[in-house]
């Protein structure tokens, strides 16, 4: 997504329909929440490199089970297994 995508939609009804502002905010919502995501990833990352330095990575943190190897090919941050994971949702 571009920088723009995130601004602040201007609301000229001269120039856009209620249904074009309409997408334009959900637009610039969508790509704010991406750009939150990506940070939050970004911030997780020397967790898990500090878990690999002390050999913890790789088991969850509430249980001390083995995180499978599957779940952590998806995202290598994943600090719980599938078990203790449902159970936070």
């Amino acid at each position: 997504m571009s920088k723009d995508a995130g601004k602040p939609v201007i609301l000229d009804q001269s120039m856009v329909g209620r249904l074009s502002r309409m997408d334009a905010m959900q637009g610039a919502e969508m790509a704010q929440e991406a750009s939150r995501r990506r940070k939050l990833q970004l911030a997780r990352i020397p967790s898990a490199l500090a878990r690999i330095d002390t050999g913890d990575f790789g088991l969850c943190v509430d249980c001390d089970e083995e995180i499978v190897l599957g779940r952590l090919r998806i995202d290598p941050t994943y600090t719980l297994c599938v078990s203790c994971a449902n159970k936070t949702i």
